[in-house]
C-alpha cells in the first residue's frame, strides 16, 4: 500500500498529480499517432486532469484532485442519464447491443443501473475525502474505485449471462 507521511503529503499528491497529467496526456498522443482517433473518456480524464490537477498545483491544494474521481463519475451518470432520452437507445445499449440481445426494459434498467452507481461512486469518493486521510483516499482510489467497479461489474453479468447469444 502507498504511505504517505503526514508532512509529506502535499508534496507526494503534487508530484503525483504532475505525473497523471503527463502520463495522461502521453497516452491520448499516442493513440492519436496509432489510429487517428482518441477515446472521448481519455479526452474527458485528460480535461479533467489538466483543470482539476492544474487548480491543485497552482493553490497547492490536493482537495482539487481528490475531485476529480467525482467529477468524472457525475459526468458519466449525466451522460448515461441523458442516453435515455436521446438518440433512441441508451448507452449501455448502444454498447452491448451486439453482444446481448434484450427487451427494451431490461436495457433501460441496465442503463438506470449505470446512472446509479456513478452518482453513489461519486459520493462515496466525497465520504473517504471528508472523513479519511490523503493516505487512505489515495488507496481507495487506487484499489477500491476499482474494486467496486469490478464487483458492480460481475454482478451485471450475472444478470445479464442469461441474455447472452
Amino acid at each position: 500500500m502507498l504511505t504517505l507521511h503526514e508532512s509529506s503529503s502535499t508534496e507526494a499528491i503534487l508530484a503525483a498529480t504532475i505525473v497523471a497529467i503527463v502520463a495522461t496526456f502521453i497516452q491520448v498522443v499516442i493513440s492519436w499517432l496509432r489510429s487517428h482517433r482518441v477515446e472521448n473518456m481519455h479526452l474527458i480524464t485528460l480535461a479533467l486532469l489538466v483543470v482539476l490537477g492544474g487548480a491543485t498545483l497552482l493553490f497547492k491544494d490536493e482537495m482539487f484532485i481528490k475531485w476529480k474521481p467525482t467529477a468524472v463519475n457525475w459526468l458519466f451518470a449525466l451522460v448515461f442519464f441523458g442516453s435515455q432520452f436521446v438518440g433512441g437507445k441508451s448507452l449501455v445499449q448502444r454498447m452491448m447491443e451486439k453482444n446481448i440481445e434484450l427487451p427494451s426494459a431490461i436495457w433501460t434498467r441496465l442503463n438506470w443501473s449505470w446512472v446509479v452507481f456513478f452518482l453513489v461512486m461519486g459520493f462515496v469518493n466525497l465520504y473517504v475525502i471528508y472523513n479519511f486521510s490523503t493516505e487512505f483516499w489515495v488507496n481507495f482510489k487506487l484499489f477500491g474505485l476499482l474494486g467496486l467497479t469490478l464487483a458492480f461489474v460481475v454482478g451485471q453479468s450475472f444478470f445479464l449471462v442469461r441474455f447472452m447469444k
